[in-house]
């Protein structure tokens, strides 16, 4: 039995964790050029040579979900919630910087115009859905509740209003009938093009120093910009058909595979009860299809990430963990980002 040698790197000087809850400009160049003296300090070799190809999945951790005057803060229970885990996101790449071979930070990306928005609907008394206050369910579709907005037909059926009342009606029986949460009108978010949509500056410094210190291309996964539907999951959206049938979207095979070649992939983000529980459930149902035993590549950072929870309204903590169990069940790994890396995924080659 051989002794295992557990070494972090140690947090560059530059970074701020008083920083992390706000918005500001990354010194790129300078960053840059501390990177590539920090990678000849320390041996630093670039991620084409690792013999284990390790890859860290940031899901959604942008301004919109992190900072705490935007749109959809993740509070958690504390209040304080992805404020806190970025921190310690931060602090975990630097420290882990020699063996994290790829960051993916998927982005969340909307218009104003997609149908979990309050313009989408409309009531008869020509009021909008309260944002992240109302849940439009069957039953309120069927009834006549909550209804498109016919002024929207022009720009996202080309002035086919039935159609898509038909498809709004479609989607709410297939997130019935296939047991998801009811569809959540949210607050604008993730604006394509605004603040919101951006990683969070401190986040958004660590990807770019790991980029240049380590040569690997940050994998940058777009989702959510097809207005028909949600996309709480990077691999799937909600519903990917349309009242005809027909296809309106697909699965993200392309990402889903480059995920499965690495050795190990580490998962954080926000947040816990949405955008990153859909898409490790994707993942899991995925793994599941093809082996089972790959499960046991998959490590939850459970510490970088919080559950929605809107004080008085709604809190899905209990959810979120619920799903995090079955997760660990699965033979996934639930890990401390602040405890070594080499304690809980084997580096060696396997």
């Amino acid at each position: 039995m051989t002794t295992q040698i557990v070494t972090q790197l140690p947090i560059p000087a530059f970074f701020d964790r008083h920083k992390v809850g706000s918005v500001w400009r990354v010194p790129y160049q300078d960053r840059a050029n501390q990177a590539g003296s920090w990678a000849k300090q320390h041996g630093i070799t670039p991620a084409a040579k690792d013999r284990k190809k390790i890859c860290l999945m940031a899901i959604d951790v942008q301004n919109t979900f992190c900072i705490a005057d935007h749109e959809l803060f993740v509070g958690g229970r504390s209040g304080t919630g992805a404020i806190e885990d970025n921190v310690r996101l931060c602090e975990f790449i630097y420290r882990n910087l020699h063996h994290i071979s790829e960051i993916a930070p998927t982005m969340d990306t909307h218009t104003a115009m997609q149908i979990f928005h309050p313009i989408f609907w409309i009531n008869d008394a020509g009021e909008h859905p309260i944002p992240n206050a109302t849940s439009i369910t069957l039953e309120d579709v069927q009834q006549g509740k909550w209804k498109v907005n016919p002024a929207i037909a022009y720009s996202l059926a080309k002035g086919n209003y039935m159609a898509i009342q038909r498809h709004a009606l479609h989607y709410v029986q297939k997130l019935n009938t296939e047991g998801k949460f009811p569809l959540t009108v949210w607050a604008y978010h993730s604006m394509l093009g605004g603040i919101g949509h951006a990683l969070v500056s401190s986040v958004e410094e660590a990807m770019f120093f790991h980029n240049i210190a380590r040569h690997s291309q940050t994998n940058f996964e777009i989702k959510g910009g097809n207005p028909l539907t949600e996309n709480y999951s990077v691999l799937r959206p909600e519903v990917m058909d349309g009242a005809d049938g027909r296809p309106i979207a697909q699965k993200n095979t392309r990402f889903l595979q480059r995920l499965l070649e690495f050795d190990a992939v580490i998962i954080a983000g926000q947040a816990k009860s949405h955008c990153v529980a859909w898409t490790i459930q994707d993942l899991l149902s995925e793994i599941l299809a093809h082996d089972p035993k790959l499960a046991k590549k998959v490590y939850l950072l459970e510490d970088c990430t919080s559950p929605v929870v809107v004080p008085n309204i709604v809190d899905y903590t209990d959810q979120a963990d619920a799903a995090f169990r079955r997760f660990a069940d699965a033979g996934m790994h639930l890990v401390k980002s602040t405890d070594a890396m080499e304690t809980w995924v084997d580096l060696n080659l396997a």
